[in-house]
């Protein structure tokens, strides 16, 4: 179960004590999210991406388990342990994090930069509004590099054109011309109307996952891992 200090995802702060569950378990319960639902976690999401880029970190580890939960509902960016300062220009080549949300750059070796963070930005919101990955994860990364080069999503004739289009641009599978900055982020037709200001996204509980919170199961699958640490399969 999920119990550290986390980053603010909307003003990027060191914030509140997160003892609650994570993103990962809100997507169990629910299966998928609604488009306003998934804008207000974009947001507070490309917010945080845009604070650590411009203080040069990459985080190498964007997934719904490292999205711990505020007690008001807000979004909370954890797990740095693979993250890593990367100077403007600089290239990386470790093969590193979780191979569903692993840009196809990272997955080859390198190089890659922080254009990686958000591929993997782009893979959590195509599964919180389909409700499944794009690719499901292979064993091996040159398998599933393969898989990731040829594939080719499909999302519902019901989503607006909004999203399809941010989804596109951030799943860009050559980095130079993916979507990758907050700016260009925030320019997006998605996001019309929306606001950014972590000031406002803080005011306003999230109600759908304050709700979530009453499910009979939340608490069965927010401690998922901690019960499998314990009692381990033999």
């Amino acid at each position: 179960m999920h119990s550290v200090s986390a980053i603010c995802l909307s003003s990027a702060a060191v914030c509140d004590y997160c003892s609650i569950g994570d993103l990962y378990t809100c997507w169990l319960l629910r299966g998928r999210f609604e488009e306003d639902e998934v804008r207000l976690f974009a947001a507070e999401l490309g917010s945080a991406l845009g604070f650590l880029h411009d203080l040069g970190i990459i985080h190498r580890d964007i997934k719904m388990e490292n999205i711990l939960l505020s007690d008001q509902g807000h979004l909370r960016l954890s797990d740095f342990g693979l993250s890593r300062r990367l100077k403007r220009g600089g290239r990386a080549f470790t093969i590193c994090g979780t191979i569903q949300y692993m840009a196809p750059e990272v997955l080859s070796g390198g190089p890659y930069n922080h254009a990686a963070d958000w591929w993997s930005l782009g893979i959590m919101l195509f599964s919180l509004v389909t409700g499944e990955f794009p690719v499901p994860a292979e064993p091996d990364h040159s398998t599933m590099l393969s898989k990731v080069r040829t594939f080719h999503y499909v999302l519902p004739s019901t989503f607006s054109s909004s999203l399809l289009l941010l989804l596109t641009e951030l799943l860009c599978k050559n980095p130079v011309n993916r979507l990758r900055n907050l700016e260009c982020f925030k320019m997006q037709a998605f996001f019309r109307g929306a606001s950014f200001d972590s000031h406002i996204l803080q005011k306003t509980p999230v109600k759908f996952i304050l709700e979530l919170r009453t499910h009979p199961d939340w608490t069965a699958k927010a401690m998922r891992d901690f019960l499998s640490e314990v009692f381990p399969e033999h």
